[in-house]
C-alpha cells in the first residue's frame, strides 16, 4: 500500500465471481474468459496501466459465487484544477449518400455508428456477424455502397464473409475495423481483399473522414 491521501472509486457486481487462479491473471493483457470474439482482454489490463500512471492501485476482491468488488484509488490533491476548455470540433463532411452495410457484434458500438452515420444520411443495414450481414445483403433490394466490418466475430468473421460477399457485390467497397490490425493475420486478410481498414479504437471524426475516402475513392 502506497502512503498519503487517497480517493477510493468502487466498483461492485453480483455475478459469478473469480477463483484464485483466474484473479491473479486478469491484468495481464489479452487474458479473457469470454469465448472468442466475445473480447479482447485488454480492458482491465488498460485500467490498471491508466491508475497505475495517475500514481494510484487497484485492489481486487473476489469470489466465486459472491461477485467481484474493484477498489480504485487515486491520489488525492489540495490543488485546485482549471476547468478544461471545451474544444467545439466539427465533424468532418462527408457525402452522405448511399446504402451502407454494417456488420459489428458488440450492440452498443454497432448503435453508436449506424446511429451516427444515419444522422449524416446514409441508410443503414445492420448485422450481428457475417452470417447475419450475408443474409441481410441477399434480402435487400437495391445497391449496397460500402460494407463496413469488423474483422473478429462469433458465427462468421469478417473476411470469410467478404470472400463471400464479393460474389454478389463485386464492385462493393469494404471497409474493416479491427483492434486486432496489429497481428499478422488480421493485416494479411485485409490486404489480400484489397480492401481498406480503420483501426478500433477510433473517433467518430477518423470513421468520418474513412467513409469519406471509400466511398470518393469508389466513385
Amino acid at each position: 500500500a502506497k502512503a498519503g491521501d487517497f480517493v477510493m472509486l468502487v466498483v461492485s457486481d453480483t455475478g459469478t465471481g473469480m477463483d484464485s487462479q483466474t484473479m491473479a491473471r486478469i491484468f495481464e493483457p489479452f487474458f479473457t474468459t469470454k469465448e472468442r470474439g466475445k473480447g479482447t482482454g485488454l480492458g482491465l489490463a488498460m485500467v490498471y496501466g491508466t491508475v497505475s500512471q495517475s500514481g494510484g492501485q487497484v485492489e481486487v476482491d473476489s469470489a466465486p459465487g459472491k461477485g467481484t468488488t474493484f477498489k480504485i484509488y487515486f491520489p488525492a490533491t489540495d490543488e485546485l484544477m482549471s476547468p478544461c476548455p471545451i474544444e467545439n470540433r466539427v465533424l468532418p463532411r462527408i457525402p452522405a449518400y448511399g446504402t451502407i452495410l454494417l456488420v459489428e457484434d458488440e450492440p452498443s458500438l454497432r448503435e453508436l455508428i449506424s446511429d451516427y452515420l444515419g444522422i449524416a444520411g446514409f441508410t443503414m443495414i445492420t448485422a450481428a456477424n457475417g452470417a447475419d450481414g450475408l443474409a441481410k445483403a441477399k434480402s435487400h433490394k437495391g445497391p449496397i455502397h460500402l460494407v463496413i466490418s469488423d474483422v473478429i466475430m462469433p458465427v462468421m468473421g469478417g473476411r470469410e464473409m467478404a470472400d463471400q460477399l464479393k460474389l454478389s457485390h463485386p464492385a462493393t467497397p469494404i471497409l474493416f475495423m479491427s483492434g486486432y490490425m496489429d497481428d499478422a493475420a488480421a493485416r494479411r486478410g485485409v490486404s489480400e481483399h484489397r480492401d481498406h481498414y480503420l483501426e478500433k479504437p477510433f473517433e467518430l471524426s477518423s470513421l468520418a473522414r474513412k467513409v469519406g475516402e471509400v466511398l470518393n475513392s469508389n466513385s
